[in-house]
This record gives structure tokens, sequence and C-alpha cells, in this order.
């Protein structure tokens, strides 16, 4: 029974799996073949899960420390969950190499993020001084979509760059 487990372990795999990497039960079939389009897909769900966490910190937060304060906290939390997340679903790293690094560059796409939405607060409350939180939860959804844009490229280009092809 040995001999033939280690003839079994011995045994050169199919050449569809060692030609590619893959077994061809897990190729991807139609755009999902395309990997930016199986890394939008993860982000997207990161995304969502992400921005619905900050909304209702903002919404919570936002009674006891104003607008700005409550944006900045809720972004910077639910940054430090979205590193990790999109690190290990989007981008498919998963050894602790480099973990702090990508982190600490997370942080620096967080602060993009939070220029843009922060600087979409100040002009809402600009134009309009009397903004509900209604309005300021809309504001820095719609202002976070432009941030998610800016996100995705700076984490593929910049920050996961080793794994843009997963």
């Amino acid at each position: 029974m040995d001999a033939q487990l280690e003839q079994l372990a011995a045994a050169p795999a199919p050449a569809s799996a060692t030609a590619t990497g893959v077994s061809s039960s897990r190729r991807h079939r139609g755009v999902l073949r395309f990997p930016l389009v199986r890394q939008l897909l993860r982000f997207t769900a990161v995304g969502v899960v992400c921005t619905a966490t900050s909304l209702a910190l903002y919404a919570f937060l936002r009674p006891h420390l104003g607008s700005q304060p409550a944006n900045a906290t809720a972004l910077i939390l639910t940054s430090l969950m979205n590193t990790a997340l999109n690190r290990r679903l989007t981008f498919k790293i998963t050894e602790r190499h480099r973990m702090k690094r990508d982190h600490l560059n997370g942080l620096i796409v967080i602060l993009v993020a939070l220029l843009i939405t922060g600087g979409s607060l100040g002009v809402l409350h600009w134009i309009n001084p009397a903004a509900t939180v209604t309005d300021e939860l809309w504001t820095t959804t719609l202002s976070g979509f432009a941030a998610t844009a800016v996100r995705f490229t700076l984490l593929r280009h910049w920050i996961f760059r080793r794994a843009r092809h997963r």
C-alpha cells in the first residue's frame, strides 16, 4: 500500500495542470477569465461591506463628534478592515511578508479618500450650512464612489502590484 502511495505522489501532474498552473476544473470562463474582472468583483464585494460599515459608524458618531471627525474616524477604522480584506480576498495575498508595509501604504490611500470625502463635506457645508445628516450621508456616499475608483487604482497598481494577475 505504501509503495502505491509513493508512486502516486511521484507521478507527474496532468499536462493541463502543469501548463497553466491551474487545474482544468478551476479555469475561468467568459469575462471571468480576465484577472481584472475577478478583482473588480471581489473589490466591489469588499467595498459594499466596508461602505455599509463606514456609513453606520458615521451615522452613530455624527451626533457626538460632528461631521468631519465622524467621517475621519469611520473612514480610518474601516480602511484598516478594507486593506486587510482586499489584501486577502481581492488580490489573494496570504503571506505575512510585507503586511505592515501594505497597511501603512493603505493608510496613505485612505488619506487620499479622506481628502476626497472630507472635501466634499466641506463643499456641502459651504453651499448649504444647514445640511442634514442625510445630506451628509449622500455626499460622503457619492464622493466615496470617486474615492473608491482612486483606491482600487492605487491598490492594484501600487500597493498590490505584485498580485495584479491573480
